[in-house]
Formats: C-alpha cells, structure tokens, sequence
C-alpha cells in the first residue's frame, strides 16, 4: 500500500517509522506473530546500510582484497597484471544497490504482509503517527499496542569550519556513490568509514590524502590495529597525516580537458594547504531524530533515544514506544541494530500478548549482547575484526584481566594463506571468572575468524572448554592454541 489521501485514522497493532534493516526486522518479527503491521519510509526501503553504507563500501572494498590476495601467493601472483578496472569495481557496486531502487525490497514487504506508507514519518501523540507524502497530504496512523522509531543516524560535519559548506564535501552517501573516480581525494576522519573508503579510492587511482587530527586510526579498538592499518595504508600509497585539522576550505573553478572541474583546497591548522578534487568528511554521526514528533511526547528533538535493555524508550508512559537500531546510540553497526530489532520485536509482542518480559542478562527481551558482545569488521587491508572490550576498556571497567598477543604471520594456516603474511591478535582473559571478555584479529582475511570469538565471549565459554575446541591444521584459526597456551601457562 503506498500513501494517499486520507483524513480517517487507520489502526495497526504496529507502526515502525523508519525501513532500514532495523525497521525492517522489527516488523518482520511483529508481523510473523500475527500483529498488523505498517512501515513508514521518506527514502528507499532498505536503508542507510543498502544504498549508501554497508553495501556498496563492501562491494567497493572486496575487489581490493581479492586482488592483494591474489598478489601475496606465489603462482597466482604471476597470472594477476593491471590494476583494478574502476567501470567494473562500480558496476558491481551499482548492481549491489539495486541501482538505487527499492522494488526488490518493497516486494519483500509485500510478500511479508507487512503495509508501506511513504512520506516522513512524526509522533503525533500516544501511539499516533501522521505521515506527510511529497505531495503534501497526510495520514494518520494509530497504533494498538507500540510505535518503533528506527530512523538511524546521519553524518555530522564539523560546526564553524569557514567554506565548509561551499565546498560541498562528500559524506559517506557521495563517497560510496560517486559515479566516477576523483584524482586527488582527501578524508578527514580516522574511524571506521574514513579508512575504508581512503583503502576503496586509492586502489581505483585516486591520490588519497588521509587527515586524522589525533594520533592514531580506530581509536576505539586496540591500539596495534590502527597502527597496523596506517602501514597498510601508506603501503599502498595514501598520504596519512596525524595530527592534523582542516581550518578552512575553499572550492573553486579550476580548467580541465572537459571543461567541466573544480577543485577544493583545505588549509591546515598549522597553515599549510592541500588541493583536492573531492573532501570526505568522516567525523561522526547523530541521531535522525530532530524532525520525528519527539516533543509532541515530552522528549527532546534531535538527541539520542535512552532505552532499557529492550529498547523500550524511558520516560514514556505505557511502555508503547521503542528505539532500536542507531537512534538509541548503543552500538551503532547493522548487525546490532537488527539484533536490537528482534529484541524489540519479541518485547512488543509479549506485551500485546499480556505476557512479562523476560529482561535479565541475555533474557529474551534483552539486548545484552550490545555491551558484552558486539562484533565488528573494518575492510581494510589489513582487515581488522575485533568483539567484546579492549585491554583498556576492560581494566576501567575494573576487571583483572590478562591480554595475550601472538604474531598471526606465525600460524601455518596464515603463511599458507599469504607469502610474508602480517597480522596480530590478541585475546583478553578475565582472570576471575576465567572467560574471554575481547578478542582483536588484524590481517588478510581475518573478518571470517570473528564469529568464532563471537561465539566465546557472547557465551563466556569457560577457558578450560575453550581448551577443548580443537581447530583444523593448517588454518589461520589455530592462533586460537596459542592464545590459549598463553593465558592457561
């Protein structure tokens, strides 16, 4: 069902403002138990992750890490010539996104019995939502028993910076979308998209210039994984800088042999200046909650929704309301928010079914994972796949605890992978309940260890079981024997 006009109120057991997986899942859970169901989406359902996040920075990844691959094995490093076909690279891409269009995913909805109202998507009251098409008619949408806000983040670009906004920098949509391959690409930004898409542009032909104003990549994973990412960056030729902001930007006209370019140049804050053809900026994101109807229930357009562990949001009469996915600032990854969305879905059920919930650690209406065990891969190469806490966040969380590295170039399964393989892991062990609590792998292929790690620390598998678990020779997963020895003596 598509939007039209309407002045009646229409009832569902269920209204979830937002169609990306998280909004997705939720319905999906609450209309497999029978509750009526609709979905609000002002964009493309699917979502942030489908059309400009995770899916074609991933496309636009894997072709890198299929090529160096390729490069690091004697044999199969004499049959690979050239370099990357960039038209092909963002074919594929393209192909990846559906080419920006959401009928696959409409379908799927269909096919679920779950109702599509487009437009954008306001709290009107307890349990009410009107929804404002592009020709600017509205409906009202009244739920039975919960409303789910799952509208995620957007990017946030730096407050003050002089010609910011006339130098149309790129946010990731523009970086894992653009139609061509810019000359010279500057980021600005360490985390998580700023190396990634600086790893996506440089293996197209871009000159990437990296600008990171702390000292490190990945701040919030272990330290040795952004250090071993800068060398794999600046392997493969991007021009990392640390300890650098961009004072002022300035685009201009420049001549080109189509007569159509411009070009931005980025003073730093030690004056210097840098000319790009395109700026990424990669320095956070917040909330889209500043146009969602919050005040109209008593909350505060444009923050992050507080939620208990079932992502129902606190200080809302009735338990109606929800949060899941980014919105809720928890852990801000797709997995997680579809994780969060079967939580919140089972929750919203139980509560239409008159039963409790069940909220104690690792209940059934409790998103305990978010904290304990939220995995995370960044497709750099290396590739760095990390779960659970760091050595430094586990001994301010108070823990007495022991971290175990172990060179992963030394495991056979790693020099079969790779001739000359590098990477590192690191295991950290809470002493007193004798479990895992974080694992860090870095290197080439790492990504397809970490549910493995996953799987142990969201368990807390007891050290001597872990003993038990016996890994296949000659695979990169015996770096698990050495972690082990290393904490059992």
């Amino acid at each position: 069902m598509t939007s039209s006009q309407s002045t009646a109120p229409e009832e569902y057991d269920v209204i979830v403002i937002g169609a990306g997986p998280t909004g997705e899942n939720v319905a999906d859970r609450t209309a497999a138990a029978g509750l009526r169901t609709v979905i609000v989406e002002s964009e493309l359902v699917g979502g942030e992750c489908s059309y400009w996040a995770c899916m074609p920075s991933k496309a636009l990844l894997r072709p890198v890490a299929a090529l160096a691959d390729a490069r690091a094995v004697a044999g199969s490093r004499e049959a690979v010539g050239g370099v990357l076909d960039p038209a092909a690279v963002l074919a594929r891409r393209d192909s990846f996104t559906s080419h920006w269009q959401d009928d696959g995913q409409v379908q799927w909805l269909r096919d679920t019995g779950i109702d599509l109202v487009r437009g954008h998507g306001r709290l009107a009251g307890e349990r009410q939502v009107t929804v404002e098409a592009e020709d600017g008619s509205e409906r009202l949408l009244v739920a039975r028993h919960a409303v789910a806000i799952c509208t995620g983040s957007r990017p946030v670009l730096p407050q003050g910076v002089p010609g910011l906004a006339d130098a149309r920098p790129w946010t990731n949509r523009e970086a894992t979308g653009s139609p061509t391959v810019p000359r010279r690409l500057a980021v600005v930004g360490g985390g998580v998209v700023g190396v990634e898409l600086a790893t996506a542009w440089r293996a197209l032909g871009s000159e990437v210039t990296l600008l990171v104003r702390g000292g490190g990549l990945l701040p919030r994973m272990e330290p040795f994984a952004g250090e071993l990412v800068a060398d794999g960056l600046r392997a493969a030729g991007v021009d990392v800088r640390f300890g650098t902001e961009v004072a002022s930007l300035e685009r201009r006209a420049a001549e080109a042999a189509d007569g159509g370019s411009s070009e931005v140049t980025l003073v730093l804050g030690d004056g210097g200046r840098l000319t790009a053809d395109e700026v990424l900026y990669a320095t956070g994101r917040a909330p889209r909650t500043a146009d969602v109807g919050l005040e109209q229930v008593g909350l505060h357009p444009g923050g992050w929704l507080d939620v208990d562990d079932s992502c129902t949001v606190l200080g809302i009469d009735g338990s109606w309301l929800y949060a899941a996915g980014d919105v809720n600032h928890r852990a801000l990854l797709t997995h997680q928010g579809k994780y969060q969305a079967r939580i919140t879905g089972a929750a919203i059920v139980a509560r239409a079914e008159g039963r409790s919930l069940d909220t104690a650690r690792w209940g059934a209406h409790a998103a305990s994972a978010d904290s304990a065990g939220a995995p995370q891969v960044v497709f750099t190469h290396p590739e760095v796949a990390a779960v659970g806490l760091t050595l430094d966040a586990a001994e301010r969380a108070g823990l007495r605890v022991k971290a175990i590295d172990h060179d992963l170039g030394a495991v056979a399964g790693a020099s079969l992978y790779g001739d000359d393989y590098e990477g590192r892991a690191r295991a950290v062990f809470d002493l007193d309940r004798e479990v895992l609590v974080g694992v860090t792998f870095v290197g080439p292929g790492v990504s397809e260890l970490l549910h493995s790690a996953t799987v142990a620390v969201v368990g807390e598998v007891p050290i001597d079981r872990l003993w038990h678990a016996v890994p296949a020779y000659p695979t990169i997963s015996e770096v698990w024997l050495r972690l082990l020895e290393g904490c059992r003596g």
